[in-house]
């Protein structure tokens, strides 16, 4: 009997001993399973976090090559929620960041291959031609000390490229980035429009304007203010009024006719635009059919041969007919450092920042004197007197608010 106690309790030990040892086999098989999935889950979040930053560079990639080939990228902007005129310091950053999200991928294979090729062509370009946002500290490193003026285009710099030149409106955000750069350095816009023009595009008070390329400039009806502070005065005439400087104003009557004649020749012409800038004037042909491109060309270049004061230039889908006179803005750049005072100092630094053919006398001047920061505003390699390069008017507007948050935090 004893014995058979015995028994009973020794297997009951053992089958507690039994017990507590597959109890702890589990435990430990539980916990090596979790420290597994613990260790595959921190893998696949790692392998996850670089598969997204790969993605956005591959898409920033083809947001690239998206605009090389001249797509149209879509970079729509938020509405101020405040007055459009006071400074936003923190809208800096979040307007480079939205760039990549605003982005859509549209690209067929046979497009990819040949954007390849763009992208590096453009790539070799931006190597001789820096992004001015890569550079901005370096620049800005360069500007202490100095006395900043701006120069500004207008269409395909401060406003897209539209199909209808009557519609290329400047966003809310690209005013107030103007207002305040206006506030703190002389501002000038010079544009191939007419001056009234391009004043009722911009909408500000504060600021030079340059209409015809130069050759219709007034003063702002107000002081400009230098970086340092000090005010510069206003051109006007004997009576205290304000009066414009117009180098080509003889040739106002021959202009009316050569537009009087040129509607009436071309108004066949499916899409055609003549545009009336004052001292000049556009044949606009992107609406126009392609078939329809040499008929135009001819018959511009008739109204022209019984005009030999006058030649013709072209831009992007427009060609362009203006007085020969030796002026452009190359010269209006230098009749406005002279207005100012400033044309013979040595403590100045120009910006001028446009994306025309017309842009590139202006480039030349500021080479020329060895000081400011020519920029140029294209997507596409091309020769360009351009030291410096911004891919779109996205692009000029997040340059203008550094500019303007430098000189905020900077004095």
């Amino acid at each position: 009997m004893v014995s058979f106690s015995r028994m009973i309790e020794n297997g009951q030990k053992t089958f507690l001993h039994i017990k507590i040892v597959l109890e702890l086999d589990r435990k430990l098989a539980t916990e090596r399973v979790e420290r597994n999935y613990r260790r595959r889950f921190q893998s696949n979040m790692k392998y996850l976090f670089i598969l997204l930053v790969t993605f956005k560079i591959i898409k920033r990639k083809f947001t690239q090559l998206r605009e090389a080939m001249g797509f149209q990228t879509s970079h729509s902007t938020k509405r101020i929620q405040q007055s459009i005129f006071k400074a936003k310091e923190d809208s800096i950053d979040a307007h480079e960041n939205s760039l990549i999200r605003r982005t859509t991928l549209n690209f067929t294979d046979h497009t990819q291959t040949n954007s390849m090729f763009t992208l590096s062509s453009y790539n070799s370009w931006v190597v001789r031609h820096p992004s001015a946002l890569n550079t901005f500290d370096r620049l800005m490193k360069g500007a202490n000390g100095k006395r900043i003026i701006v120069f500004l285009d207008y269409d395909g710099t401060l406003s897209p490229i539209v199909n209808d030149p009557d519609r290329a409106f400047m966003s809310d955000e690209m005013r107030a980035a103007v207002y305040e750069i206006a506030t703190y350095f002389p501002t000038a816009i010079i544009s191939g429009r007419s001056r009234d023009k391009v004043k009722d595009f911009v909408k500000l008070n504060n600021l030079y304007y340059a209409g015809s390329h130069g050759m219709d400039i007034m003063a702002p009806s107000m002081p400009v203010t230098s970086s340092d502070g000090k005010h510069f005065g206003i051109a006007r005439n004997t009576n205290g009024i304000e009066v414009p400087f117009q180098p080509a104003k003889k040739f106002l009557p021959a202009i009316r006719e050569i537009i009087r004649v040129l509607k009436n020749e071309v108004k066949e012409i499916k899409g055609a635009m003549i545009e009336d800038n004052g001292f000049c004037l556009s044949v606009h042909f992107r609406q126009v059919q392609e078939k329809d491109y040499d008929v135009l060309e001819e018959k511009v270049k008739s109204v022209l041969e019984n005009n030999p004061q006058f030649c013709l230039t072209e831009g992007k889908k427009v060609m362009e007919i203006r007085p020969s006179i030796k002026w452009n803005k190359g010269n209006a750049v230098e009749y406005f450092l002279d207005t100012l005072g400033l044309s013979s100092c040595s403590d100045i630094l120009p910006v001028y920042i446009g994306d025309d053919r017309t842009d590139e006398d202006a480039f030349k001047v500021i080479q020329s004197r060895e000081q400011g920061y020519p920029i140029i505003v294209s997507s596409i390699p091309r020769e360009t007197n351009a030291l410096y390069s911004l891919r779109d008017p996205s692009e000029v507007l997040i340059f203008l608010s550094r500019l303007a948050k430098w000189r905020r935090t900077s004095y």
